[in-house]
């Protein structure tokens, strides 16, 4: 990198773009990591062979859904939670959103809220709920 501007509002704007550009990749690679781990089991299966003696670095994260079968809901993978995702963008702050504690389309900006925290902020105008987890729906709060 070359020299670096020696004002805090750049060193700011750079050092938040680098951290963003971290968290992007973050996702990408623990993106990749789950679908080999799930290639891995489904390549497994398919050769009539036993998943759980593949070893803990192959095996399918508890949260997904299974080759064949209906969708495991949420008390049978153990998760109950729902969280807030803060969004920034280089312009300034957008929407937050209600995620369902095991949402996999959420950024390292989140944290955790119990249920009635989350109802209450669905309720509020600045809140949108994640149109891909819809914690709305696990909450039963009909648009």
């Amino acid at each position: 990198m070359s020299e670096l501007p020696p004002d805090p509002p750049r060193l700011r704007a750079i050092l938040g773009y680098l951290e963003n550009q971290l968290a992007e990749e973050e996702t990408v690679v623990t993106y990749l990591r789950l679908q080999v781990e799930t290639v891995r089991r489904a390549l497994a299966v398919a050769e009539n062979r036993n998943p759980a003696k593949l070893g803990p670095s192959t095996r399918a994260p508890t949260a997904a859904r299974p080759a064949s079968g209906p969708a495991l809901t949420r008390s049978e993978r153990a998760t109950t939670g729902f969280m807030i995702e803060q969004r920034r963008t280089p312009t300034g702050p957008q929407e937050a959103a209600v995620h369902l504690d095991d949402c996999t389309m959420t950024t390292y900006m989140t944290h955790p809220v119990s249920a009635h925290e989350a109802r209450l902020a669905l309720t509020d105008a600045q809140l949108e709920a994640c149109a891909f987890c819809r914690p709305d729906t696990e909450l039963g709060i009909l648009e």
